[in-house]
C-alpha cells in the first residue's frame, strides 16, 4: 500500500493536455501543473530528466551570463532556466538560461519579452532539438541576436549570431565570445566551472 504522500504525489500527477494551446492558454496551464514544459506547434511536450553533469553546466552558464551582464554594466539581466520565451502564437520554449534587456521583469512574471541571447545546454535527448529546431525558431524572434549551444560533454559552445538577414555560426572551447548586442564578452571557460 503507498503512504499518503506518495499518494498525494501520485495524485497530483497530471496527463498533459491532449487538445492544441496556443501560448497564452499554455502559461496559464503550466502555471497550474509544476514541471519543466515546452509548446510546440501548439502541442505540451514535458521535458525528461536531467543528469548532473548537465545540471551543474546550467548553472555555471546563469553564474557566467550573470557575471559578464555585471562586468559589462549594461542595462540587461541574466536569467536562469524557467521562464519562457514565445517563438509565434503556438510556440514557447523555455531555454537553460537567457539575457534581455530593458526594464525588470514584473516579479510574476513567467514570459521574458526581449531576450537578447538565449542559452540551450545539450542533452542526449534535446542535441537534435536544439540544433534544428530551436536554431529556427529561436532567430524568428527579432529580439534574438546570439543563440548559444552548450555541449558538456564535449566542453564547447556553437555560437549562433544575427548578422543582418543571415546567421553566422562560431565554435568554441577556449577564450571569450563577444555578444554585440548586448555588449558583453562571455568567458567560454566559466560555461563549464563546476558550481
Amino acid at each position: 500500500m503507498l503512504a499518503q504522500g506518495a499518494i498525494d504525489r501520485f495524485d497530483a500527477m497530471k496527463p498533459l493536455p491532449q487538445t492544441p494551446m496556443n501560448v497564452d492558454e499554455y502559461l496559464a496551464w503550466s502555471e497550474a501543473n509544476p514541471g519543466r514544459y515546452e509548446l510546440v506547434q501548439g502541442e505540451v511536450y514535458a521535458m525528461a530528466a536531467e543528469r548532473a553533469r548537465r545540471a551543474r553546466t546550467r548553472v555555471a552558464v546563469f553564474d557566467a551570463l550573470r557575471s559578464a551582464v555585471r562586468g559589462a554594466g549594461v542595462g540587461c539581466e541574466a536569467m536562469p532556466d524557467g521562464m519562457t520565451v514565445r517563438i509565434d502564437a503556438h510556440t514557447a520554449y523555455e531555454p537553460d538560461a537567457l539575457i534581455y534587456c530593458g526594464p525588470r521583469l514584473d516579479p510574476d512574471a513567467v514570459e521574458v519579452k526581449g531576450s537578447v541571447v538565449v542559452v540551450e545546454v545539450l542533452s542526449p535527448s534535446t542535441r537534435r532539438t536544439d540544433a534544428s529546431e530551436k536554431l529556427v525558431g529561436y532567430f524568428r524572434v527579432p529580439s534574438i541576436q546570439h543563440y548559444l549551444i552548450v555541449d558538456p560533454d564535449r566542453r564547447m559552445v556553437i555560437h549562433h549570431r544575427r548578422a543582418g538577414d543571415r546567421i553566422e555560426t562560431a565554435f568554441a572551447q577556449d577564450g571569450t565570445s563577444v555578444l554585440d548586442p548586448p555588449g558583453l564578452t562571455l568567458s567560454i571557460p566559466a560555461l563549464f566551472e563546476e558550481p
